[in-house]
């Protein structure tokens, strides 16, 4: 039995429950990703030598492969039916992109490979459900940067606090602003003097309209009314924030399960779903430990190196799978 959907943006929130459950019933999991590319440098032939050790192969990949994006993530799962003895398969298509959800969420920057591009358009890949449909995601450092300015931001709307103030383009997070300072900012800054000169009887309020563009929105209100309001605005932006994090949650969902995850050739899967979802690879010394840091699902790499059955000098002769978990 196979049941098949395919999620981006506009699905994904109200379909996110259906994915939790099927990871939660599968007897083991399989996955799958496109890229936006697989070499930077080295032909793909080069790139994936036959004669490559584990500890080789992880780090060409590594250093060539990383800064393509995996854009779709293919997930099965399998769960033994005992009454019909055949197993229930469920699959799930993701089209992932990094969008931004505001002005201070990480920007990322990736590179394409004509080749894969081409050969994702000759199978009919959809682009626009990337480009424009794609579901976020957060690793784990942005969102805790993110999370961190948004307590700040909320600790100064309710009165406590410095006031801060961050670049779009800052990497470094909210920069508190000195006592002897605060008043010429105050002045400088019009959100800020309408706040001080109306400190009860105005809600001030940035907005974004479809094309992007900020306007501030000033409106009269009573003590009851702007607490109720800002209120209002903090559960929004929580929800906004959660939703950043985005497909990211799947990825997390699959580690915490625990479940036997498989996969044909899937080491640059796993290396990316790492480097994207979680934080930057780590070197080859801690590669094993990390993973299984990582997730504690036992995870299956169906690396094939052909070359080893017609070769010999090199231990391991023959088709192996590797399993790290």
């Amino acid at each position: 039995m196979l049941a098949d959907c395919c999620f981006c943006v506009t699905d994904f929130k109200d379909s996110l429950n259906t994915v939790y459950s099927a990871i939660e019933e599968a007897d083991f999991l399989a996955i799958d990703g496109e890229f936006s590319g697989i070499s930077d440098g080295p032909n793909v032939s080069a790139l994936t030598n036959g004669l490559d050790t584990p500890e080789e192969r992880y780090m060409k990949l590594k250093k060539h492969s990383m800064d393509f994006l995996l854009f779709q993530f293919g997930l099965c799962t399998f769960t033994y039916d005992q009454a019909e003895s055949n197993y229930v398969i469920k699959t799930f298509n993701f089209y992932i992109f990094p969008k931004p959800f505001n002005r201070t969420s990480p920007d990322t920057k990736f590179i394409c490979q004509s080749s894969s591009i081409d050969f994702l358009a000759s199978q009919g890949f959809d682009f626009n459900k990337v480009f424009r449909h794609g579901i976020p995601y957060l690793n784990q450092e942005e969102e805790v940067q993110l999370r961190e300015q948004y307590e700040e931001r909320r600790s100064q709307s309710n009165g406590s606090g410095n006031p801060s103030y961050i670049s779009p383009n800052s990497n470094k997070g909210p920069g508190s602003i000195p006592e002897e300072h605060r008043e010429y900012i105050g002045r400088v800054d019009n959100v800020g003097l309408i706040s001080y000169r109306f400190p009860k009887g105005l809600h001030v309020e940035t907005l974004e309209t479809e094309k992007k563009e900020r306007y501030i929105q000033i409106s009269k209100v009573d003590d009851e009314e702007r607490k109720r309001r800002e209120r209002q605005k903090q559960e929004r932006e929580q929800g906004e924030l959660n939703d950043a994090v985005g497909f990211s949650r799947v990825i997390h969902a699959i580690s915490k399960s625990g479940k036997l995850v498989v996969g044909h050739n899937m080491l640059l899967d796993v290396m990316h779903t790492i480097h994207q979802f979680y934080c930057v690879l780590p070197e080859v010394q801690t590669r094993t430990i990390y993973m299984n840091t990582m997730s504690p699902a036992s995870v299956i790499f169906a690396i094939r190196f052909s070359h080893w059955q017609q070769r010999t000098g090199r231990k391991g002769g023959q088709r192996r799978n590797w399993l790290w978990g």
